[in-house]
Order: C-alpha cells, then sequence, then structure tokens
C-alpha cells in the first residue's frame, strides 16, 4: 500500500462518505452531475461507528474499538469536485482527515470528514434509512438552496443560515396538505408551469424571480408573467388567553418593516411569534416560542386559522393558535431571548382594553387583529366564572 499523500497540499481523489451524502440523490445535488459519472464502490472504516450529531439532523463518525462504519469510496474526484464537498460539508464544521478504509477487500487511503472537536457532542447510533424517512426531503430543500450559492457564498456564511435553510424546506413540506376546496376551483399547483428563472436574491431571506404561466378560470392558457416571490418561512403566532380572568397577553417590539415604511412609532403590538424550526411541529413550536418570548407555560393549545400572511408575493404561512394559561398577577414583563437581540415588552390587558385598542387602531399588526377578532367569536364559550 502506498503512503498517504500529506494533508494540506492538493486535495486527494478519494474521499469515504458515511453519513447523508450515501443518499445518492444528495449526493448528486452535491457534485452537480449524475452518479453514473462518478465513481464509488462501498466501503467501511474500521474500528469507527457512526452516531447522529445530538439535536441535529446529521451523523458523526467516532473512534470505536471492534465497530466498523459502512460507507461508500468516491474515487477520482477532481480539485472542484472537492471544492463543492467541501463548501456543502464546511457547514457543518467539519474538516478532512485521512484515514485507512477498506473497499473491494483492500486498504486504501482516502479523507473522511471528522466534525471539529467539541463542536456537537453524540447521541444515538445512526441510521441512514431513519434519516431518509425524517430528514431526506428537508435535507434535499436544504441543500439546493446551499449549493445556489456555491461560487458566491463562503462555507462559513452558509454555516450560520443552515438552520434557516432547513426551516425554509421544512415550509415546504408542512404546504403538502392544502386547505379545503369547497367553494375554490378544484385546479392545482399542476396547473402552474415555471416557464425559466431570473436573477432573484439570495441571503438569509430569498427573493425567487421566475416566469410562468398558469391555467386560467376558462381553461386557457395565461401569457408568460414575470413573478418574484419573497421565500420565507412558516411561523408559529400564540395569543395568550386567561378564560378566568378574561385577559390576553401580548408582546410589543421594535419591527424594521414599520420602520423603513416610515411609521415614526414603529413598536408594534403582535402575538407571541416564532419560526417553526426544521422538523418542528407548529405546536411545539407556539410553547416554545412563548417561553422564550414571555416566561410562560401554556395549559392548552387552541387551534386558530392558519393562513398566509400575504399570497400574493410571500410564501410566508401563519399557524396561530389561543394559547390557554392563567394571566393573574402578571403586569408589564422584559422577555426574549438575548443570544437572538430580541428587546420583547408583554403585557397583559383585559379583553375589553385588547378590542379597544382595536377599534383606535392602536392594534395595526394584522395577525394580532385577526387573533382578537376570532377569540371574541369564541369567547363566550371559553370563559370560566371566577
Amino acid at each position: 500500500m502506498n503512503s498517504p499523500p500529506a494533508i494540506g497540499g492538493n486535495p486527494l481523489s478519494d474521499l469515504f462518505f458515511y453519513g447523508t451524502l450515501r443518499h445518492i440523490p444528495l449526493l448528486e445535488l452535491v457534485m452537480g452531475r449524475a452518479a453514473d459519472q462518478l465513481d464509488f464502490v462501498q466501503a467501511e472504516l474500521p474500528d469507527h461507528a457512526i452516531f447522529w450529531a445530538k439535536d441535529q439532523a446529521f451523523p458523526l463518525i467516532l473512534p470505536q474499538e471492534g465497530a466498523s462504519a459502512q460507507g461508500v469510496l468516491l474515487r477520482g474526484l477532481s480539485s472542484e469536485d472537492v471544492a463543492r464537498l467541501n463548501f456543502y460539508e464546511g457547514g457543518f464544521s467539519y474538516d478532512l482527515r485521512v484515514m485507512t478504509v477498506m473497499a473491494d477487500g483492500h486498504e486504501a487511503f482516502a479523507e473522511v470528514y471528522f466534525a471539529n472537536d467539541g463542536v456537537w457532542a453524540h447521541g444515538d447510533l445512526w441510521s441512514l434509512d431513519a434519516w431518509r424517512g425524517q430528514w431526506g426531503q428537508i435535507t434535499m430543500g436544504a441543500a439546493q438552496d446551499v449549493m445556489s450559492r456555491y461560487g458566491s457564498s463562503s462555507a462559513a456564511e452558509v454555516a450560520q443560515l443552515f438552520p434557516f435553510l432547513r426551516a425554509r424546506a421544512w415550509a415546504q413540506e408542512l404546504a403538502a396538505t392544502p386547505a379545503p376546496q369547497e367553494l375554490r376551483n378544484k385546479m392545482t399547483s399542476e396547473d402552474v408551469k415555471i416557464t425559466g428563472d431570473r436573477p432573484g436574491f439570495n441571503g438569509f431571506f430569498r427573493v425567487k424571480a421566475f416566469t410562468a404561466r398558469h391555467k386560467r378560470f376558462d381553461g386557457s392558457t395565461s401569457a408568460e408573467l414575470p413573478r418574484e416571490t419573497f421565500m420565507s418561512f412558516d411561523v408559529a403566532l400564540v395569543l395568550p388567553y386567561d378564560p378566568v380572568t378574561d385577559q390576553v397577553l401580548l408582546v410589543e417590539q421594535l419591527r424594521l418593516g414599520a420602520f423603513n415604511r416610515g411609521d415614526p412609532a414603529p413598536w408594534v403590538l403582535e402575538p407571541i411569534a416564532g419560526l417553526v424550526d426544521a422538523g418542528e411541529l407548529p405546536t411545539a413550536a407556539a410553547h416554545r416560542e412563548t417561553a422564550e418570548e414571555a416566561g410562560l407555560a401554556l395549559d392548552r393549545l387552541i387551534d386558530m386559522p392558519a393562513v398566509y400572511a400575504s399570497p400574493g408575493y410571500s410564501t410566508e404561512f401563519f399557524h396561530c393558535f389561543l394559547g390557554l394559561c392563567s394571566l393573574s398577577g402578571r403586569g408589564q414583563q422584559q422577555g426574549g431571548l438575548a443570544e437572538e437581540n430580541e428587546d420583547i415588552r408583554s403585557h397583559v390587558i383585559s379583553f375589553d382594553h385588547a378590542m379597544a385598542l382595536v377599534d383606535s387602531g392602536e392594534v395595526n399588526v394584522a395577525p394580532l387583529a385577526m387573533m382578537l377578532l376570532w377569540l371574541a367569536r369564541q369567547r363566550p364559550k371559553l370563559r370560566v366564572p371566577s
């Protein structure tokens, strides 16, 4: 067996993959070409085992005497191939190390992605099939977003964005079940055809620019339309309500959308709100955000309407909930996570006071107004005599 090349020189042409890149559609996406154009064989890394990175959607590999990490050996890679792989894997705080793997009954040198020391703790043993079932589609959506940034962003920049890219991909999964079509026509997304892509914007937020045609109500096809869509996230919104004291909790914070519109009073009243993380149920996000923003534990969630914020140009979608809880003895409080630079003040006020704020226009955020009006309709059934 030949001696291994020195690390730090030209990249090796052979890499061993033990984790998510064994999923062929993901490998093809990252490499930018079809699997039949790649040279790979089944291989294993002796005395190593594969674990979930704790509380994450991907695995890591660790030494374990007597174990054998199964994977694939990808051979004959160009410098461009390795650059694409490093760009994708760099977002997970991984580095390459030269290791001896077994392939076709023979030893071979290959580079392997190992997690940087101290970045991730390990969880249970990892399973490719379990990962496919829970995270495969989400990861494919996020990876498409990641690789669209290749050549224009650094791996470090993508690393900071990756949780949000996964959340945006998860929103696509949550959208798979549509609202009823009782009054609406029976046309579907199959009746819309994207005919071309145009340059947009790809930062924390994404503006997708494209041309499209769609089926019209009379059965004809529209002209080709140039359009842009703001690619946002799914959000959980909570209006805490105490059915005994008949009080609600509202939060107040600076909103730069209002500021940039020119509003001289850009601190607004809102429901509790937060991003639905990748793989997280909206109900779980609702409980988590209520604890983070208001330090409040909810007794029960009641579904409110789930709605688009502005479907003409944005994918943003609101999962709205009424949170039943005790608000007795709570006044004005500060909240929010310091690490997210949140500066949030909560107000506990009577329901009648909240409706007066709707009437006066001080409640000028549409979701809060909608949720209070929904509560006005349901409140007689929810009240508990004090």
